[in-house]
């Protein structure tokens, strides 16, 4: 393995890595925001989010995703200057646009409200959570900066900032607001979005100030130089931009149709408004968060992707092109395939052991299967994008949320499915982006699937793990319920049933050869030992 493709993996491992801790905080903080709000209080808490993420993807417009590809380009060609330049005037356009973006939300705030969410209630978490959008903005211009350098570290540690600032606010200006009203409540949630934004771009700010240094001494070392034009840096980053904000859109703009047409539909099924917000709130806020926590891993290939692979096709390497498109695609099937099928298993488990809530168990286990597509179209989307294709991803990510828009409206309306059709409409919308992304991976990279390593032998894992996972979890209540509480057995049994899942999820990956050595080795911290003792007991496949 070269030390390239290294570096490229430990990256993405990096930001996985901080991204699961930061989802796990975040899945603490639900479980309390959940237990004191409950089922209607996080629906309005959630009635935000999407109107939120829609115009947060206007006001970054995809420059960070641009910004990290040019400088990953000029970096590549010792053109220090340069690099430099384009952040400056990439930080500008962040800057001016978070500002425009959260006057518009503050003043379209009650419209927002009345036309979308048809419940005026939603104006209060709407405000609080505007000032996020500034501040989330010119932290993304931050990152940009970093990833552009193949850094993730400054964009893991504002991470792990970020969430923690927020989850402390949010919890205790609830506590602060209820006793006003459960408005005031979910608007206190919706706060620490911008506290959290804060507290990272402090973070991102005081490291790129060390990192500018080294920068501008590079720079000074440069033999020649031709400046571009400030138009010219311009129109590339839009050219660039543009089609990753229509496909950074498009996901939100999903959850923004959702929020039209989900609790429209329930009504329709004969659900009355507080019956369909809480409904909402047990598939948004409850079964989603938990469906998207495993996308972090993704995600994290997605953004260490677009510097990796632009990279590579500035240096007109194809063979390693293909190479760092094979891992994502490999590394993205082995962890999504146990996720989907460990929170289906364990769908109601899940939701009493977080939420103490065993209705939003039947949302999650509809929307799991979704984990599959969402990880493999993020991950893919990040090849593409490095490829310089971002309008790709954006088409197909359209063709799979018009499907989705469709199904949705039918599928919800049905009384037995309620909001298990809206979650299986995202599965299929999902599917069909996924699978287009990965017939233009195919088609631009020459990266051609490996059928047995990620088809046969994930899907055989995930058998015998499912099979494991039912009877370990069976076991350990039998064994238990004579000594413990039902709350405190349901939680023995699901953590008891997870860690069996993936002892013998991990075993059989390493005995069927799915995972070698090497890519074993590429994981930071635990890579090593864990490769040591897999070699130690022989668990590696002989070649």
């Amino acid at each position: 393995m070269s030390a390239t493709s290294t570096k490229f993996v430990k990256g993405a491992a990096i930001l996985a890595l901080t991204g699961l801790a930061a989802r796990g905080i975040g899945a603490i903080f639900r479980i309390v925001l959940a237990a004191i709000l409950g089922d209607e209080g996080i629906g309005l808490f959630m009635y935000a989010y999407p109107i939120y993420s829609t115009l947060l993807g206007l006001s970054t417009a995809g420059i960070p995703v641009a910004l990290s590809k040019i400088m990953a380009e000029k970096i590549a060609l010792y053109d220090y200057r340069e690099a430099l330049r384009v952040f400056k005037v990439a930080f500008l356009i962040l800057t001016l646009t978070g500002l425009l973006i959260t006057i518009v939300l503050i003043a379209g705030a009650e419209l927002f409200a009345e036309l979308i969410v048809r419940d005026m209630q939603a104006v209060y978490p709407l405000l609080a959570i505007s000032p996020a959008i500034f501040f989330v903005t010119i932290m993304a211009a931050l990152r940009g900066f970093f990833q552009g350098q193949q850094n993730m570290v400054p964009t893991a540690a504002s991470q792990m900032l970020e969430q923690l600032v927020r989850v402390v606010f949010s919890i205790a200006l609830v506590l602060l607001l209820l006793p006003v009203g459960l408005e005031y409540a979910a608007a206190g949630a919706s706060s620490g979005a911008a506290a959290g934004g804060l507290a990272g771009f402090i973070l991102l700010a005081a490291l790129y100030r060390g990192r500018k240094r080294s920068l501008n001494n590079l720079a000074l070392q440069q033999e020649s130089h031709t400046p571009d034009t400030v138009r010219n840096i311009i129109s590339r980053l839009f050219r660039l931009a543009v089609p990753v904000t229509i496909g950074g859109l498009v996901i939100p703009l999903i959850s923004l149709i959702d929020l039209a047409v989900v609790p429209r539909q329930l009504q329709a099924a004969g659900f009355d408004l507080e019956t369909g917000r809480a409904l909402y709130g047990q598939l948004t806020g409850m079964a989603g968060p938990v469906v998207y926590f495993p996308n972090v891993v993704a995600l994290a290939l997605s953004i260490s992707l677009v510097p990796a692979i632009s990279e590579a096709f500035t240096l007109g390497n194809e063979l390693l092109i293909r190479h760092r498109s094979a891992i994502a695609v490999k590394l993205t099937v082995l962890f999504s395939a146990p996720a989907a099928a460990g929170l289906f298993l364990l769908a109601e488990p899940v939701t009493v052991l977080l939420y103490n809530n065993a209705e939003a168990g039947y949302s999650l286990a509809y929307m799991s299967w979704s984990v599959i597509p969402l990880c493999l179209y993020v991950s893919t989307t990040g090849i593409l994008q490095g490829l310089g294709k971002p309008i790709l991803p954006a088409l197909n990510m359209f063709y799979g949320g018009l499907v989705k828009t469709v199904l949705a409206w039918f599928l919800t309306a049905i009384p037995a499915l309620n909001v298990g059709g809206a979650a299986l409409a995202t599965v299929i919308g999902l599917a069909v982006a996924a699978v287009l992304n990965l017939l233009h991976v195919a088609r631009y990279t020459g990266w051609r699937g490996n059928w047995r390593e990620q088809v046969l032998l994930p899907a055989a894992a995930v058998l015998v793990m499912s099979g494991f996972v039912i009877l370990g979890y069976n076991i350990i209540e039998r064994l238990a319920e004579p000594h413990f509480s039902p709350g405190t057995l349901n939680g023995l049994a699901t953590f008891g049933a997870i860690a069996i899942g993936v002892i013998i999820y991990s075993t059989f990956l390493l005995v069927s050869g799915s995972l070698s050595r090497e890519e074993l080795q590429m994981m930071p911290v635990l890579g090593r030992p864990l490769a040591g003792f897999a070699e130690r007991f022989r668990l590696f496949r002989l070649s």
